[in-house]
């Protein structure tokens, strides 16, 4: 692909640049100048002033999981209960097989994108989900992929009532009789789901597609997929990804994480299976592990130094001894293993950390640079703070949840107490302390547009939140910051030359935006869309409005290049 990029403004990973045209020779970034480029290319776009930025790299998404829920019952979109519930009718009614063929009870719907916010408590219950779903088995994944919510059919299927015993690390909701309600958290979502038909080839091959195409939409170029094995009823993508890198299919860039289950007991043995699936070359590389260290505060998973504030109390979930993560990340970094950790609670970050410090101790095997980082980092203790810089660990932001929604408001707040309530998201002061800053969405957990996650970044605030007044205003941070961080800070945690960058001689991956938002009030962020991408030197998505066709004859006067 031949093109050049006029009159336009250009990030190009770490700072605005001066010069106003990329050219594009080849599908090669190949000059970054002023002005018309010597030798027009065969298409010429002029970009009126809008921003062009690398890439976007997102450093936390589900890809496969999310592409295969959009295209099965899909309710993120659901403002209400009432409009989830239609959502699945419609869905109910347009998939049911009429043909006498197929037992309903074997038919199962699969889905998810419910919000915790539309439940009192954020369990939701059988009952309400058998009246738009009575004869077909049914499991929906809530939209952070923690909890389930499945009907009397799926229930029986699995045989789940009131004899069932929760595993190690999860919550069976009953009610006052000790009868399961139809909600399940974390690992007991495994009682249902082991009882799901498995996803075909064919299915997850769908899901990446239709998350590739979803991704690029948006800018994003490249990706860490955060959960590369079986999980929550999904199959494991990693023969899909490898399969699709060799037909070319994918043409993003994308490390996998590897999944660290929760019930290894032989560290040893499963550092050396991993091993084996490790992949440090191509279009999918698999050179990280994830480890989930605690669920989530909406369901008083996330595992917390101190008894949560509400009735319930408690501590949380820890899903592994301190022994157990000192041990796992000084094997899987002597193997030459990126840690990826998910740590919501602020006993979950400073465990990690701990376990951190560890592997990096003089008695430790460390073999080289690591590039390990905790993702979330939703509630941290303030004396934790200055130790990610200290330890050189990457806090991992998903910035579009610190804001006053629903569900912070109602399942976050009331249960956190004050005083870890001014723990929250503390990305201001991990950047004051000089944390290396990588951004992620987490979808199909929330959108996965990087403008609408800069826009609560910079703000502490979305315009469709319940309570738009900022959250903690202070841990805020800037345009600048922000961008760093969801391109050349993410392309870092994936050891990306080809990403996070613009730079002459290596393949295009860009972004242009609808507008250039360093000319725009901080406020006005989220409503910025993403008009062009180019992945690996080609379009993959064009929404550009119609430009008048350029010549291709040189002009009299020529530009600079730097």
């Amino acid at each position: 692909m031949d093109l050049d990029i006029l009159d336009v403004a250009i990030f190009d990973g770490e700072a605005l640049r001066p010069e106003d045209r990329v050219s594009i020779r080849d599908g090669i970034i190949t000059e970054i100048g002023t002005g018309p480029a010597a030798v027009p290319a065969a298409r010429t776009i002029t970009a009126a002033g809008r921003l062009l930025t690398p890439g976007f790299v997102d450093a936390h998404v589900h890809t496969t999981f999310g592409g295969q829920e959009a295209l099965a019952c899909d309710i993120s979109g659901a403002d209400s209960l009432e409009a989830a519930l239609q959502m699945i009718r419609e869905y109910v009614a347009e998939t049911t097989r009429d043909d006498g063929a197929t037992d309903p009870a074997n038919d199962w719907v699969i889905g998810g994108g419910w919000s915790m916010a539309h439940f009192p408590g954020g369990d939701p219950s059988a009952d309400i989900l058998d009246a738009a779903c009575p004869d077909r088995p049914a499991i929906l994944l809530s939209a952070d992929h923690h909890s389930a919510w499945v009907n009397t059919q799926a229930m029986s299927a699995a045989g789940l009532d009131e004899t069932s015993t929760a595993p190690a690390g999860g919550v069976i909701v009953t009610d006052s009789t000790g009868r399961p309600t139809g909600c399940l958290h974390e690992s007991a979502i495994d009682l249902v789901s082991a009882s799901v038909p498995a996803a075909s080839d064919e299915e997850v091959l769908a899901g990446l597609r239709e998350g590739q195409r979803y991704l690029n939409s948006l800018g994003v170029t490249a990706w860490m997929d955060a959960i590369v094995g079986d999980y929550g009823g999904h199959r494991d993508p990693y023969g899909t990804y490898v399969g699709a890198a060799e037909t070319g299919e994918l043409h993003s860039e994308v490390v996998g994480s590897l999944w660290w289950p929760r019930g290894v007991t032989d560290i040893d043995a499963e550092v050396a299976r991993l091993t084996d699936l490790a992949r440090a070359e191509g279009r999918f590389r698999a050179t990280s592990v994830k480890l989930m260290l605690d669920g989530i505060v909406e369901s008083r998973t996330a595992a917390m130094t101190n008894e949560y504030t509400c009735t319930c109390g408690g501590f949380g979930t820890s899903y592994f001894t301190q022994h157990h993560l000192e041990a796992s990340f000084a094997a899987l970094d002597a193997a030459g293993f990126d840690i990826h950790c998910h740590a919501i609670g602020d006993a979950a970050v400073k465990a990690a950390l701990d376990a951190f410090a560890a592997a990096r101790s003089p008695g430790a095997a460390n073999t080289g640079e690591r590039r390990h980082h905790i993702a979330h980092v939703q509630v941290v203790d303030p004396a934790d703070v200055p130790r990610f810089a200290e330890l050189g660990i990457t806090a991992n932001l998903q910035a579009l949840w610190a804001c006053h929604d629903e569900q912070m408001i109602d399942l976050n707040l009331p249960f956190l107490g004050a005083e870890r309530s001014g723990w929250l998201y503390p990305f201001g002061s991990l950047n004051r302390t000089g944390t290396h800053l990588a951004m992620g969405s987490d979808w199909p957990v929330s959108t996965a547009n990087p403008w609408e996650a800069i826009h609560v970044a910079l703000n502490r605030s979305h315009p469709t939140a319940a309570d738009t007044s900022p959250l903690l205003p202070d841990e805020a941070i800037d345009l600048t910051t922000a961008l760093r961080a969801y391109t050349a800070g993410s392309a870092h945690l994936l050891r990306s030359t080809d990403n996070g960058h613009i730079r002459t001689g290596r393949p295009a991956n860009l972004a242009l935006a609808s507008v250039n938002p360093f000319t725009l009030p901080t406020t006005d962020i989220a409503g910025i869309t993403n008009v062009l991408t180019i992945c690996d030197g080609r379009i993959v998505h064009d929404d550009l409005p119609p430009q008048t066709p350029t010549t291709t004859s040189a002009p009299t006067t020529t530009g600079s290049a730097r």
